[in-house]
């Protein structure tokens, strides 16, 4: 039956959304407003941005030190910082980095921009949560934009993340990351499991196309 729904997105919904999203758009969500280029995710049309924010709305956020890595259009980093976070939003996309300043400025919050591929230009710091709304289809990213949605070939996104994400973190760090079962779970999870961490999902949720999963990374203990 998704198999059915998924093709009737595909042929009907996607193509007008394409053309939609051509141009740059305004989106509000919870007193933040946002212009979203072609180029940046837009948190309104894809679940996934909202669904790790319904997440994070939950967690304790003034003066935490706070991470979005590869932010887009920067709603969960707005979010964040309109809670009194200290926060740091990153992205490899430099139309990206160009609109989280101009978003900053237009929800007046203070923000951190980094343009950094993962976390080769962020500062060394640990981070009380690191929140991440990932590129997980399998394909290698050639232009900017496709960097929200391709993780390579053979899932070197992730072979990047869990390798550097030792040295940004404290024993009691919260990670968050959000995927969907369109990806390959059992791919991410060893590349995680050899960097000695673990995904412990905390949250499914369903809609008419996908199942969506809220993982909390941590770190493996070994005996």
């Amino acid at each position: 039956m998704n198999r059915i729904i998924r093709y009737v997105v595909a042929k009907t919904y996607r193509p007008l959304l394409v053309k939609y999203l051509s141009h740059t758009r305004t989106y509000s969500y919870k007193n933040i407003r946002l212009q979203v280029p072609a180029e940046v995710f837009h948190p309104g049309f894809f679940y996934s941005t909202r669904y790790l924010l319904q997440y994070i709305e939950g967690l304790p956020l003034q003066k935490k030190k706070f991470l979005e890595l590869g932010a887009g259009s920067g709603l969960i980093a707005m979010y964040a910082a309109k809670k009194n976070a200290q926060v740091t939003a990153s992205d490899i996309n430099p139309t990206a980095i160009e609109y989280l300043g101009i978003n900053q400025a237009g929800n007046r919050v203070n923000v951190a921009v980094v343009h950094s591929d993962m976390f080769s230009a962020i500062p060394r710091q640990a981070f009380d949560i690191i929140a991440i709304n990932p590129p997980y289809y399998k394909k290698d990213p050639v232009l900017p934009e496709q960097y929200a949605w391709y993780c390579g070939e053979n899932g070197e996104y992730f072979q990047k993340l869990f390798s550097g994400l030792g040295e940004y973190i404290h024993p009691n760090s919260t990670i968050i990351m959000t995927l969907c079962d369109g990806c390959d779970i059992t791919m991410i999870r060893s590349i995680a499991n050899k960097n000695k961490f673990i995904l412990r999902c905390v949250v499914t949720k369903k809609n008419l196309v996908e199942n969506h999963f809220i993982y909390k990374i941590e770190r493996l203990h070994e005996n």
